[in-house]
């Protein structure tokens, strides 16, 4: 069996940190591993992964706080940005139930 390169953090795609060559974000394996409790075998599998990627992806979060925090809080604007730049018609929202 031929031995995989191994792959290294990079932030060439979505201007945060992800794994080389792949779109899965450090961001996503991190909450799959650690807030949805997903096993890290499973999400290797799911995503292709070396296990290595995921416990590399999972000490790239917690070795970079306020990286993190930086990039969620980026996604929390881009996001309401986007939310209020959506026109609805009137009485239709997220709040709206």
């Amino acid at each position: 069996m031929a031995e995989r390169d191994t792959r290294r953090i990079a932030r060439d795609l979505m201007s945060e940190p992800h794994i080389r060559g792949r779109r899965i974000s450090v961001r996503q394996v991190y909450a799959l591993v650690e807030e949805r409790g997903e096993a890290p075998e499973a999400v290797a599998d799911r995503y292709d992964l070396d296990m290595a990627d995921v416990y590399h992806a999972l000490a790239y979060y917690h070795d970079h706080p306020r990286e993190m925090r930086e990039v969620e809080t980026e996604r929390e604007e881009v996001i309401e940005m986007f939310r209020k730049s959506i026109e609805r018609p009137e009485g239709v929202g997220p709040d709206t139930a």
